[in-house]
Parts: structure tokens; sequence; C-alpha cells
């Protein structure tokens, strides 16, 4: 098959480049973008990292080596009616309140604007939400791209704009799309499809659809720059760039580089850490779902007792609100953690997720499927049992198990139950028994893609070689 159109041949022209970086305002984007954000700057390359002022203050700290080189600017959150004080992220404020979080992020537009006029960077770099973007880059003469922390697959399955109105029932999400010329089984499932369907894909408010959003992002850029690599999904990357005749540039998976950002972090690892030494080599599950993911009391209830059922020792990191506003209280199964003692432990607090998942102990992880998720678990070679919750998750669930990767919890298609039966048995086949060995043995070969330097460098010589050569001309 034809490889994507990255130029790999250095430009004479060595001057540096100033990107603009504009994320979403939700974590599982911010440090992605960060993290590429840190790689560029090691090139020597200077970074504007936009986001708003509480966002930027909760930043991991930047190295003292790169800190000089990444201007993080912070742009006030305009006040938009529904939306909770100091809420500038989605981990602050509960599923529903994310629309107003949007409608915020796009009263962003006129500040982001008189940014770029003044700083007039060489590049702007932005998020799926800001569908207004490309066309203000545009009549501003930067070349601009959508740099997406979404895999190609989940790209491809949302489609170019010519086919945005075929798609109008549920139904119609819930299998591979017509415009996918090879073989799949990547596609939502249906109760997947109805989570995301009202709001993401259609909406009764004033508010833009995701899928709008996304469609006219894919649209209006100049080219796309996908957090994925060839060696992983290599037709998906090419569909997308026959899909929408624009070159696609992966530029790696951008593992999470370790940081001392926390105060107490050392006092909380060390806790962790003596409890983890205790277990044996490759035996814990580490069980988490992100910063905004948060199970309804059924599901957390069947999660709990299949987690003891199984008898594999844990390690759970549970979040059982999202933001100060969240009055959905959910709770562990009456005596649990009692029965659970010399099992598990429950951390309702915050962890280091990429010290735990480096353990020794650590056999496997009971993961949402969110891609950064994905990516930490596979670079310490950790095998996956997926449970998905919301959004890109369901295609990256599908995707990881067409190719081996993960093992999705059997659940009900129509409405996505499962039982404590079927979590136990999934933990167990994937951590203990000799049937999951193809997933443990699959996640050891992912390392050199998830976890390898010099493959996450070519990519990125390869992008910024690109850059410089269609850099912003200068007046």
């Amino acid at each position: 098959m034809d490889s994507i159109s990255v130029p790999c041949v250095s430009m004479p022209n060595d001057k540096k480049l100033h990107i603009a970086l504009f994320p979403w305002l939700a974590f599982g984007h911010m440090i992605p973008y960060l993290e590429l954000a840190k790689l560029i700057a090691q090139k020597g390359h200077r970074i504007s990292f936009i986001s708003t002022p509480r966002n930027i203050d909760r930043l991991p700290k930047l190295p003292h080596n790169l800190a000089p080189l990444i201007d993080l600017v912070m742009l006030p959150l305009p006040h938009v009616d529904n939306l909770p004080d100091n809420a500038e992220a989605t981990s602050d404020v509960p599923l529903d309140k994310v629309p107003y979080l949007k409608k915020a992020y796009d009263a962003l537009q006129d500040s982001m604007t008189q940014f770029l006029q003044d700083s007039k960077p060489d590049w702007v770099l932005y998020d799926f939400v800001p569908y207004w973007l490309p066309g203000i880059a545009r009549k501003l003469g930067i070349p601009n791209a959508f740099f997406s922390i979404f895999i190609a697959a989940t790209l491809s399955y949302i489609g170019p704009k010519a086919y945005f109105s075929e798609r109008k029932n549920p139904e119609d999400y819930a299998s591979p799309p017509k415009w996918v010329p090879f073989p799949t089984t990547v596609a939502c499932r249906f109760f997947e499809v109805m989570k995301i369907f009202n709001g993401g894909i259609t909406s009764e408010e004033s508010n833009v659809t995701d899928f709008y959003r996304f469609v006219e992002v894919m649209d209006g850029c100049d080219i796309m720059v996908v957090r994925s690599c060839m060696e992983l999904e290599p037709e998906w990357l090419q569909l997308l760039e026959d899909l929408h005749r624009k070159p696609v540039i992966p530029v790696g998976q951008l593992p999470t580089t370790v940081h001392d950002s926390r105060d107490n972090e050392t006092e909380t690892w060390l806790w962790m850490k003596e409890w983890l030494d205790k277990q044996a080599k490759s035996s814990v599950v580490y069980v988490a779902f992100g910063s905004e993911a948060k199970p309804t009391q059924e599901e957390l209830t069947e999660i709990a007792l299949g987690l003891e059922q199984s008898k594999v020792p844990f390690f759970w990191v549970l979040r059982t609100r999202c933001g100060t506003v969240d009055t959905g209280l959910i709770e562990l199964p009456e005596g649990f953690e009692e029965r659970t003692k010399g099992q598990g432990v429950v951390c309702t607090s915050w962890a280091p997720q990429l010290k735990i998942l480096a353990h020794d102990s650590v056999g496997g992880f009971l993961t949402h499927s969110g891609w950064s998720s994905v990516v930490e678990a596979l670079q310490f070679e950790r095998p996956l049992i997926i449970l998905t919750f919301y959004a890109d998750q369901g295609i990256n669930a599908k995707l990881l198990e067409e190719k081996h990767i993960g093992y999705l919890i059997p659940r009900n298609e129509q409405d996505g139950s499962f039982t404590r039966d079927s979590v136990a048995k999934s933990l167990r086949l994937v951590i203990v028994e000799e049937e999951g060995k193809m997933y443990r043995d699959k996640a050891k070969e992912m390392k050199g893609l998830f976890g390898d330097k010099k493959s996450q460098d070519k990519y990125l010589d390869s992008f910024l070689d690109y850059l410089r050569t269609h850099r912003r001309l200068q007046n």
C-alpha cells in the first residue's frame, strides 16, 4: 500500500519555528498536546501553549531546560450560564454540563484571534472543538493543522463532510461505515452510539454537535496530524488521507513522560509501592477509568463484586464524583472493602498512574480504553481488559480487540449492561489463565510501538520537516 505523504528531507532553512497549540479543555487532550510541545521544544523550536488560567496552573511542571521555549498562554474563560464557577476542564463537571464548557470555549474566538494576530506563529495546531478556527487562521495567512489525539480509525469512522448527512439513525452508526473499503469490525456498539447520539451526533439545543465540529475541522484544516503510527493502523491512516485528499501525518504515540509535579507524590507513592511490593509479580489488576469517566451505581456494584469474585489482587483508583457540582453519589457495595481487605486497595484520591503501571506486580489493566491510558499501559507491556464508557472509547476498544491487543468484557449490545461474572472471568482470563496468554504476549510485543524513543523521534522529525517546508510566509 502507498505510504502517507510526509516529506522526510530536511530543508536548508533551519530557522526555528514558532508553533501555537490550542487543545480542548480536557486533560486527556491537554497532556498529549503538552507532550508534543515538549518534544518540539527539545528540537529548539518555540511553542505557545494556549489554555485557560486554571488549566495552565494544573499542568505538570515543565522541565527546566524546556521552560524557556514553551510559553504558557492564559486566555480567561468567558462566563456562560449553567457552567459552575471555576469549571475550566471536563474533569470539573459532570457529563451533562460539558456542553456549557464547549459554549464557553467557543466564546474564546475573539481572544484567540487577537493572540494569533499579535504573535503571528508559523503554524497553529488545534483540537476538534474549535470548528471556527481554520477559517480564522486562513484569513490571517497562518498555516494550520488539526492535531487529533484520536486515532485514525476514529476519524475515519466519523467520515468526511460529503457523507455527514447520510447517517440519521443510531443504527446507522452501529456498523462500519460504507466508505471503509477493507473488512473490519471497528464501529461503536449500539449502546455506545446511544450514549453519544444526543449532543454528540444530534442536538436539540443551540449548541454545536461534536460530529459537526469534527467534520468542519477536518474539512477546513490544511493538514491532519494524528497521534498514531503506521505500524499500528496503516490502513486507517491511508483511508483518512484518501477520504480528505490532504496530508495526514502520524506523529507517533506521544507516551507520557514521568515528571515530579505533585508535592505529595512521594508520600502518596510510598504507601502504594509498599502494598504493590508485597504482591506477586504480574498478579495485580490495576483498575482506573481516567479523570472523567464515572460508572453508574449499577456498573460500580458489578465491577466491585466482579473484582471480589475474581480473587485477583487489585489496585483500584475510583472516581466517585466529577467536579464539586456533581451530586450523583455512587458507593461501593456494603462490606466490600472489609471483605477484600487482604485482596485489594481502593484509592479515591489522585494516584501516580505511570508509576503504578511500571511496577512489576501489575499484570493487567482494567481500563476504559481512553488512548492516553492505552499508550501508558502498553509502554509497560500491560495487557488490557476493556470496559468502555463513552466518546471514542468504543472505537479504540474495537480496534484493540481486532488486533488482539485488548479483551472486551462481554456486555449486552443493546443496553451495555454487564455482570460481575463477566468481569471476574475476563480478569482471570487475561491475567491468570493459559487461554489469555495471547493477550499477555501481544502486550509485550507492543512495547516497541508504544515506548520506543527512536521511533517517536523519527515521526517527530518527519512532521517538523513538513512544518518547516510549509511554514508561514513572513510579511
